[in-house]
C-alpha cells in the first residue's frame, strides 16, 4: 500500500469524475428527501429527476451524511494506505454535514483535519483539487489545508436563479429578500459571501441578469491565471452560451469547467439556475 495524505469531500463539490478519479478523492453523499423516498445524490437520483419533481411541486428536502458514513469511510481511506486525511465540505451554514465529519474524525484509525470551505459547487471541487495536488507533491496534512484555505480565500462563486422562492423555502436566503425580489419582479443575482448566499444585485430582466453575471465573471477573472466553473440546472443551453462567451473574455483562462448540478443543491436553487465560480491559481 501507498503511504500517502487522502483528500475528502461531500458530493455537493460537483467535481468531474476524471478529475476525482486522478487525484484519488472520496466524495461522501448527501440525501436528497422526494417525497418518502430518501436518496442518495450522484447515485440514486439525477439532476434532471429533481428538477421534474420540482416543476411538479413535488415535496423535495435534503440531509447530511451521517456520521457513521463519514466514519466508515475513513477507515476505508486509511486502509488503503492513508496516513492522515484532509476532509473538506461545503459551508455549515448550508448544511450540517461538516458537522457529522468532525464527529467521525474524532474516531478514526489516523488523523483527520475537517475544514469549513465556506464553499459550495466547483468552489469546493476548486479547494479539493488544491489540496490534493499539495498531498500528491509530498505535502503534509497541514500543507494540503493550507494550499485548501488559499484557494478558498480567493475563488469568487455567482449565480442567477429564476426564482428566490426554493431558496426561501429550504432556509438559504431570507424571506424578507424573497419576497422583495417577488413583488418587484426582479431578477436576482447572488453569490457566496462568508459561507451564505447574500443578494448582490437585482435586475430587471433575465437575459440582462445573465450578461450581468457574464460581465461580473470576467471582471473578477482579470487577466492572471485562473479556473472557471459554470454550472446550471435544467439551462444546458444558457450554461453552454455563457461559457463560450467567457472563453473569449478572460484572457488568463485554464480550465473550464460546464456541468449541471447535482440534486442537493438543484434542490435549493430549482430549475434555470445558472452560476459561475471563478477560482484563480
Amino acid at each position: 500500500m501507498s503511504r500517502h495524505v487522502a483528500i475528502v469531500t461531500d458530493s455537493t463539490a460537483y467535481l468531474p469524475p476524471p478529475a476525482m478519479e486522478r487525484h484519488s478523492i472520496t466524495a461522501v453523499p448527501l440525501t436528497v428527501v422526494l417525497g418518502d423516498q430518501a436518496l442518495e445524490e450522484g447515485t440514486e437520483i439525477s439532476a434532471r429527476s429533481l428538477a421534474q419533481a420540482l416543476q411538479k411541486r413535488r415535496s423535495v428536502t435534503t440531509s447530511r451524511p451521517s456520521p457513521e458514513l463519514f466514519a466508515e469511510t475513513y477507515r476505508r481511506v486509511a486502509e488503503s494506505g492513508a496516513t492522515g486525511i484532509v476532509s473538506l465540505h461545503l459551508s455549515a451554514e448550508f448544511s450540517g454535514t461538516y458537522d457529522a465529519a468532525v464527529l467521525a474524525a474524532r474516531e478514526a484509525p489516523v488523523p483527520v483535519r475537517v475544514v469549513d470551505t465556506g464553499m459550495v459547487a466547483m468552489a469546493l471541487g476548486f479547494c479539493a483539487l488544491a489540496a490534493a495536488e499539495s498531498a500528491e507533491a509530498g505535502g503534509t496534512v497541514d500543507e494540503a489545508v493550507t494550499a485548501a484555505e488559499k484557494r478558498a480565500a480567493g475563488t469568487s462563486a455567482f449565480f442567477y436563479v429564476d426564482t428566490l422562492d426554493y431558496l426561501r423555502r429550504g432556509g438559504r436566503i431570507g424571506a424578507a429578500q424573497a419576497l422583495f425580489g417577488s413583488a418587484l419582479a426582479v431578477k436576482p443575482l447572488l453569490q457566496l459571501d462568508g459561507g451564505r448566499i447574500e443578494m448582490l444585485e437585482k435586475v430587471r430582466t433575465a437575459s440582462r441578469a445573465i450578461a450581468r453575471l457574464e460581465e461580473i465573471v470576467a471582471e473578477r477573472a482579470g487577466e492572471a491565471p485562473v479556473d472557471i466553473a459554470v454550472h446550471h440546472l435544467a439551462a444546458p443551453e444558457r450554461a453552454s452560451a455563457l461559457a463560450e462567451r467567457l472563453r473569449g473574455r478572460v484572457p488568463g483562462l485554464a480550465d473550464l469547467h460546464v456541468s449541471e448540478v447535482g440534486a442537493v443543491i438543484g434542490a435549493h436553487t430549482g430549475p434555470g439556475l445558472l452560476g459561475a465560480v471563478v477560482s484563480p491559481r
